[in-house]
């Protein structure tokens, strides 16, 4: 039992901590959102907007198109978010399959909140506090994506199909897990330089089932805090369709490469820069500047939302990013610096690494 207000905040507090990353869970809208982040410092610094020049072995979650393009190479990422509180790591492979102009991708993909104080059982049976049953657990995406894509057309006029399996597993400590699959496909089309690109993510909707065990115990302790019981559940992601162009401009040693995608969710009004039912758009621009392929400066801008401020009046915010690359032969180093919250304080340093092993064999 319990027996003071005092008593009842310290369960709150660390439940609502929990809760909230819970509800992610039934606003379908942003369901399975931690895919939305995206992996590769580039990537980051890009504003996003890789979907028609992404074509390196990250290309497997952003557009499995353009791995047909990739070398046999390894990625690697860590970022943290929100001021270190949610870790978001990444590594992946690109291979080739013995088939020419064929290549198969394996991404892993983990955001998580470790350390997540567990006080349902503060309190002893006769009301007191015992601090040795608190304990901690972790709230935890993961994500296994399966690549394979396909060179249709060697020569000048190149054209890549490729498509994504995806396993994914929800996990919140012991109490709730789901487990979802999905699948992605997208196409790349280099015209006279100019490279186009298309995603439909989601393309068959997405199914992520919840199911959750709580003791009788923490079921009395929820009741008691006005804390909803869940019940086992479907969670749905419908698709997205991303477009993309970009094109590289040579000035002597000096490369120029803009790029600009459009996002079309299909899910209901978003608030994004244009905002409808069902269907919202959202831009997504990045410019890259390269020194003999070489060092790289990069900008971008994404994310376009409308935000009131205390005076009433609606401010149009947006996620600003910038970063650098350098290629020491196969090794690329990458840096982002950019703002996941699209808010003040919540700018990350990221750093991804890629390694080419050796040309692929076509």
């Amino acid at each position: 039992m319990l027996h003071s207000k005092t008593g009842e905040m310290k369960l709150v507090i660390p439940i609502m901590v929990c809760w909230l990353y819970m509800v992610s869970a039934y606003a379908q809208k942003y369901s399975n959102e931690f895919l939305s982040i995206g992996i590769g410092a580039r990537a980051q610094a890009m504003g996003t907007a890789v979907i028609a020049g992404g074509q390196d072995v990250t290309a497997g979650v952003w557009n499995p198109a353009g791995l047909a393009f990739a070398e046999y190479e390894i990625s690697a990422m860590h970022a943290e978010w929100f001021g270190g509180i949610g870790k978001f790591d990444y590594a992946g492979i690109a291979l080739p399959t013995g088939v020419p102009h064929r290549k198969l991708g394996i991404s892993l993909i983990r955001f998580g909140i470790d350390q997540i104080p567990l006080t349902l059982s503060l309190y002893d049976s006769d009301g007191t506090v015992n601090y040795d049953n608190v304990s901690e657990f972790s709230a935890a995406d993961y994500a296994l994506i399966l690549s394979l894509a396909q060179l249709m057309k060697p020569g000048s006029e190149r054209f890549s199909l490729g498509g994504n399996i995806k396993i994914i597993h929800r996990s919140i400590g012991p109490f709730a897990n789901a487990w979802g699959f999905g699948a992605d496909l997208g196409l790349q089309l280099n015209l006279s330089g100019w490279k186009l690109g298309l995603l439909v993510r989601d393309i068959t909707t997405t199914f992520n089932a919840w199911s959750f065990s709580f003791t009788e115990e923490q079921q009395q302790v929820l009741t008691f805090t006005n804390n909803e019981l869940p019940v086992n559940s479907l969670e749905i992601t419908k698709p997205q369709l991303l477009a993309g162009i970009t094109r590289r401009f040579v000035f002597g040693q000096l490369g120029l490469a803009p790029e600009l995608n459009i996002i079309v969710s299909t899910d209901g009004r978003r608030n994004t820069l244009f905002a409808g039912d069902p269907f919202s758009l959202d831009p997504a621009a990045g410019l890259e500047f390269d020194y003999k392929s070489f060092v790289f400066l990069r900008a971008g801008i994404s994310q376009f939302q409308r935000i009131p401020d205390l005076g009433g009046r609606e401010l149009l915010g947006s996620r600003p990013a910038i970063g650098l690359g350098i290629k020491l032969g196969r090794l690329h180093v990458d840096y982002a610096y950019t703002d996941v919250g699209a808010r003040q304080n919540t700018y990350s340093h990221i750093i991804s690494l890629r390694l080419g092993l050796k040309k692929a064999q076509e």
